[in-house]
């Protein structure tokens, strides 16, 4: 298995068969431009390991989202669920001593090999943290569109539509489109989450990835990001990090159960909580650890 060195690696070191870059197969995304293709948003790893200079924080771990379903990844904290997260959209490697070894696949392409662009990477495989992260500085519509001006060639009018689309998508738009030009930290915890959602959808992503983005909210805000993730999955394939059993059984479609930074079981979620196929599986969803 070859090892990736994410901060010194040169394009194509390590590679035994030539893999396309990123860029060369997929377009540059644009919210108001044609749809993608049906079958786009299939994001897979292949024995990915993740490491913070010589220790494994994620094993081996083998994994495919099917496009346009939900994923929830469950298991007790210190397991690697959101260090296997970062290496999706490759955060990990901005992490001190971050690297893995294995394959993180995109609509079949390794998104670490040494051709592909990692900003043009995170532009398709969006995120959202376990705290709402507005951009304190900038106003709301600021905040949505920031992502959007690596674009210099968009006209202002083409932002402020598809600035307008990420709100509604979000659910944000009937809240906040009569103060855009407020500051983010004016709105409550729920609504800034959910404007951190509408900034990663703003560049119409494939993938969505959600770092336990409840965890800071009330119920009420709880359950509006969770009739969310049921709404975004028509457009996006979505994995969602948490620690409520209760959460990953309401909004995924497939859960995958983390211990230790292996992946344990992984199946449909109905089949995961109702007949796990695993004692230890059974163990963790019934409390009697984690």
């Amino acid at each position: 298995m070859r090892a990736v060195d994410l901060g010194s690696r040169e394009p194509g070191a390590g590679d035994s068969d030539a893999v396309p870059a990123l860029g060369s197969r997929l377009p540059a995304p644009d919210a108001l431009g044609p749809l993608r293709e049906p079958d786009s948003g299939r994001l897979a790893t292949d024995r990915l390991t993740a490491l913070f200079h010589r220790t494994a924080a994620v094993k081996e771990v083998s994994l495919a989202f099917p496009p346009h379903t939900v994923t929830a990844i469950i298991g007790p904290s210190g397991c690697g669920k959101s260090t296997f997260l970062r290496c999706c959209n490759r955060m990990h490697e901005l992490s001190d001593g971050g690297w893995v070894t294995g394959r993180v696949l995109l609509d079949d392409v390794d998104i670490y090999d040494g051709t592909v662009d990692p900003v043009q990477v995170r532009r398709r495989v969006g995120m959202v943290f376990q705290r709402p992260t507005p951009f304190p500085t900038m106003s709301v519509f600021d905040n949505v569109a920031a992502g959007l001006r690596v674009d210099r060639r968009r006209a202002r009018s083409a932002t402020a539509e598809t600035v307008e689309t990420a709100l509604r998508q979000a659910a944000l738009w009937d809240e906040v489109k009569d103060r855009l030009d407020r500051s983010a930290l004016d709105l409550s915890g729920g609504q800034q989450q959910r404007l951190c959602i509408a900034r990663a959808v703003a560049p119409r992503p494939e993938v969505l990835l959600l770092d336990e983005p409840t965890a800071s909210l009330d119920p009420a805000g709880t359950q509006r990001i969770e009739e969310l993730c049921r709404e975004l999955k028509r457009d996006y394939t979505i994995v969602i990090v948490t620690h409520n059993m209760q959460q990953a059984a309401r909004v995924s479609d497939f859960t995958a159960f983390f211990y230790l930074g292996e992946l344990i079981e992984h199946g449909p979620t109905t089949q995961l909580f109702t007949a796990p196929r695993l004692e230890q599986t059974e163990a963790y969803i019934t409390g009697r650890f984690g």
